[in-house]
């Protein structure tokens, strides 16, 4: 029996325009939209297998206190990719079949950390976070994928550490996002998107932020071919068991010219890029290649359609 591919990839374009705003951004999604699976299912379980042989103390994380959280996590996950795509996931007796990669699990039992398991299940990255005396605290994660971040540097700190170099999040973001993180209900699953662009499409990048020297090889007549949108995708949802929240992280990177083919993203996108404080803008390292990016957008959002 021919088992049909995962479909396209989805292209969320989360920049806005208007005057910047430091904000959650969420929206809530249904659960049958929770997981994304697409067209680069096979290639990005190969590269976090890779990632978790090779690098494993730079993307798998975890501190005493998680264990029920990490379990619940893999029970989860398993239950729900059995329920969502019963024709890539099947559950025979105790055993779990991935047929999009041949592998099979022990429900009871997958042979590793249950976070590491699930997280080879799925194409987005899983962070745990569970309440500590002084707000939340990130207790454990498989981040195959960081945004230029190394999760052994968060692991076990509160979520205002975790944060502290983002521009601003301290003073606008920090108290909203511990607020929500101790009344988000089960059942509830709230997305937020962050967006990038970058010279470099890698999905294993752990360092890069604040970079200000200049990219000389990125010009306005080659920006749409070397730079790259990165957009996380980011959910968060409530484990009923042990109380604790469950962060994923779905990582998509596209071609900057793909994503503004149409001269009204690309106007959209030079917005964004124009209205970004100094500080956000090179927590971004958007100095590398700023000029070569909006003269790109300029011409591109003077295009025909």
């Amino acid at each position: 029996m021919t088992i049909r591919a995962p479909g396209p990839e989805a292209m969320h374009l989360s920049f806005e325009t208007g005057p910047f705003r430091m904000a959650m951004g969420l929206f809530a999604c249904s659960r049958a939209e929770w997981i994304e699976l697409d067209e680069h299912y096979g290639h990005e379980m190969a590269l976090r297998h890779e990632l978790l042989a090779s690098k494993r103390d730079e993307v798998f994380a975890v501190v005493p206190g998680s264990e029920a959280a990490r379990q619940e996590t893999w029970k989860v996950l398993a239950g729900h990719l059995i329920e969502q795509w019963p024709d890539w996931f099947m559950r025979d007796g105790r055993v779990l079949r991935n047929r999009l990669t041949g592998e099979c699990w022990n429900l009871d039992d997958p042979g590793r950390d249950p976070l590491e398991a699930a997280a080879l299940l799925v194409q987005e990255d899983l962070c745990i976070i569970q309440p500590g005396a002084d707000g939340p605290v990130l207790t454990a994660g498989v981040v195959c994928f960081p945004s230029r971040w190394r999760l052994v540097d968060k692991i076990g700190h509160k979520l205002t550490a975790v944060h502290g170099p983002v521009p601003f999040y301290a003073e606008r973001l920090a108290r909203p996002v511990d607020r929500f993180m101790s009344m988000v209900k089960p059942g509830h699953i709230a997305v937020r998107l962050n967006w990038s662009v970058l010279d470099d499409p890698t999905l294993f990048q752990p360092g890069g932020k604040f970079r200000t020297d200049r990219n000389g090889t990125v010009t306005a007549s080659n920006a749409g071919d070397v730079l790259y949108v990165r957009v996380e995708r980011q959910t968060l949802s409530r484990l009923p068991a042990s109380g604790a929240v469950l962060f994923t992280i779905r990582v998509h990177v596209h071609p900057l010219a793909r994503v503004v083919a149409r001269p009204e993203i690309a106007a959209r996108l030079a917005e964004a890029v124009r209205a970004l404080p100094p500080a956000t803008a090179q927590y971004k390292s958007l100095p590398r290649f700023r000029d070569a990016l909006l003269e790109y957008l300029a011409a591109s959002a003077t295009e025909p359609a």
